[in-house]
């Protein structure tokens, strides 16, 4: 199964949610929208899993993926709620996530964790991990715009 026929199995309920139509206008590194950013997340994580042969829990590691930037604001505005952005954007996006779908273990603690190491808190998923890595691979290609890790958004 390709990565976006995964992402779009496990994850539809969430890429049609109106808190994702939010992150469609809210920009997140270089031209690339939170939504954009966390579908090419999904993906990434789970292209990894599959070349890696990880054994993971693949429709929680799409969800968490899909959900790990779920704080429905543009960091970029300047507010002084987004100063320490990338130090609290977490534990905002997790809240906002457990109000509109029903997560487990996983999907919350790769929520919570998917900045370790700028926040402490170690991963204690392999999902998570996966994210971890996926989020800052991605980071620094759609900063740089470098344009490798993109994927099919069809729907």
């Amino acid at each position: 199964m390709k990565a976006e026929e995964a992402v779009n199995l496990y994850g539809m309920d969430i890429i049609s949610s109106s808190g994702m139509d939010i992150e469609k206008e809210c920009m997140q590194h270089g031209r690339t929208s939170v939504f954009v950013h966390s579908f090419n997340v999904a993906c990434l994580c789970f292209s990894i899993a599959e070349k890696l042969n990880l054994k993971v829990d693949k429709k929680s590691l799409i969800r968490g993926a899909l959900l790990h930037d779920y704080f429905l604001y543009d960091w970029h505005v300047n507010d002084k709620s987004h100063k320490w952005h990338g130090f609290t954007h977490p534990k905002t996006a997790l809240i906002n996530a457990t109000k509109d779908f029903e997560l487990n273990s996983i999907e919350k603690d790769m929520i919570l964790k998917h900045m370790f190491p700028l926040n402490l808190s170690v991963p204690r998923y392999k999902e998570s991990v996966v994210l971890c890595i996926s989020d800052k691979i991605l980071a620094i290609c759609e900063t740089l715009g470098i344009k490798r890790f993109r994927y099919d958004l069809k729907r």
